[in-house]
């Protein structure tokens, strides 16, 4: 069903999220924050007022979650319209396949230099102690709080 022929009473039971995403699947095209969100405004009959008190916070919604993604022309559409891409870049360098599977063996490489790490520290004797090394407790006194007092 269109969103136009629904019950305002039905669309308040939806979350702005969820009746973004409706109109992101009606329209068949990503659309700019102003527009998606003064469509749910109309539909929900609220005024310019309440457009202008919202919009912010319905922008950091978007912007937090994850079923949208925020194009470069500045409109949002649903992610799953949009491959995943992995770019890797630095100062307009970019990386291709193979010297991501060099960063793949480098981090590979930086974890077992941490694991062997680790070992050598669990096995240090140094750092271990056994209770039979330690002295009798005959030269333990106890005191009272009183003598502490003093």
């Amino acid at each position: 069903m269109k969103l136009s022929k629904m019950p305002k009473e039905e669309l308040e039971q939806y979350s702005y999220d969820e009746l973004t995403k409706m109109i992101l699947e009606e329209s068949k095209k990503p659309l700019n924050t102003a527009e998606i969100f003064k469509t749910i405004c109309d539909l929900l009959g609220y005024s310019e007022t309440e457009y202008s008190d919202k919009i912010g916070d319905y922008y950091t919604s978007l912007t937090t979650d994850k079923d949208f993604v925020l194009l470069e022309d500045g409109t949002w559409d649903l992610r799953d319209h949009h491959p995943a891409t992995v770019s890797l870049e630095d100062d307009d360098e970019t990386y291709g396949e193979d010297d991501l599977e060099d960063i793949e063996e480098a981090a590979e490489e930086m974890d077992e230099i941490i694991a062997d790490r680790e070992d050598d520290l669990d096995d240090d004797d140094d750092v271990d102690m056994d209770l039979d090394d330690l002295e009798d407790d005959d030269d333990l006194t106890i005191i009272d709080e009183e003598e502490l007092e003093d």
